[in-house]
């Protein structure tokens, strides 16, 4: 079994904590939350010590495509990616940035996660860590679920759903932002870690379909390999999850058009059909799942 994170990374607390700049409490005022470089780099230390030799990036030319679209055509471009551990999206970022291309560290540069809250409002470290990364921070919908559960009253609901509704407005004035300032947006289309044995946490989100109706090309992203694995033991508790050395390897599709990705896959449909949005964002897991398969088989 791997080391916790606390445990691991407890040399870095102290400076994280005073380099540390982003805010605890989001509302609409600050979803777009800039890199903090001074804690992005003992993520970077972090990664090269947990890192394998070979870990890299499968189908690279995919990536400069994708760049090129978003930089030289001016198109809006959306990363779709699989999501197993909270060292994703600092997992892209770093490869690219040791590709040894100037593109491809220009690309990470210009990656735009999209958040939840609980990296912001978990605790100081989570945050510190988390801002290491540009990203736009939304109220997630499985957030407000929680918070509707557990309420104590109408007006709390009422008044969490406002903020939600504020905070998520902002959000997509961000997001439009990015896009005409070339940016790229990344979302895992689950909305959350896959967990072992659940497989709903693989599942995506309907929501999604909303983004590829926003944007004009897609790169759907698979990773294989594992350095951050939830805790059975503390599920819910990102700085208990367990660090393990791995080999991290990134493959992704060629370049889509959002648009007439929609089209095929409703094309494809029965008339009886009753839910095309799910079926649309159906397809894009199971691309993700295809191109996951075979490059794990490419691992043995």
């Amino acid at each position: 079994m791997g080391v916790p994170l606390v445990e691991q990374c407890k040399k870095y607390f102290a400076e994280l904590t005073e380099a540390s700049r982003a805010a605890a409490k989001i509302d609409e005022e600050n979803v777009y939350q800039e890199a903090n470089p001074l804690t992005r780099k003992f993520m970077d230390e972090l990664l090269s010590e947990v890192m394998l030799p070979g870990s890299g990036i499968v189908n690279i030319e995919n990536f400069k495509a994708f760049y090129r679209a978003i930089t030289e055509e001016g198109k809006s471009g959306l990363i779709l990616m699989e999501h197993y551990t909270n060292l994703d999206l600092p997992a892209i970022c770093y490869l690219l940035d040791h590709e040894g291309e100037e593109w491809a560290r220009d690309l990470s540069k210009r990656i735009v996660a999209v958040a939840g809250m609980k990296l912001n409002e978990e605790s100081p470290i989570v945050r510190a860590w988390a801002e290491g990364f540009t990203r736009v921070v939304i109220y997630p919908t499985r957030s407000l679920d929680k918070v509707e559960a557990n309420a104590q009253s109408e007006t709390e609901i009422e008044e969490e759903k406002k903020r939600a509704r504020k905070i998520n407005l902002a959000a997509m004035h961000a997001m439009d932002d990015c896009k005409k300032r070339g940016q790229a947006i990344l979302v895992f289309p689950s909305g959350t870690r896959y967990r072992p044995g659940k497989p709903e946490t693989k599942r995506g989100l309907r929501e999604i379909d909303s983004y590829l109706r926003l944007f004009d090309v897609m790169l759907l992203v698979s990773i294989n390999g594992n350095c951050l694995r939830i805790n059975p033991e503390a599920p819910d508790n990102m700085m208990m999850d367990l660090i393990e050395n791995d080999t991290i390897t990134l493959s992704a599709s060629p370049v889509i058009e959002c648009k007439q990705f929609r089209r095929d896959v409703i094309a494809s449909l029965g008339e009886t059909e009753e839910d095309a949005k799910q079926k649309i964002v159906d397809r894009v897991m199971a691309i993700l799942e295809e191109q996951h398969e075979a490059a794990e088989a490419g691992r043995v």
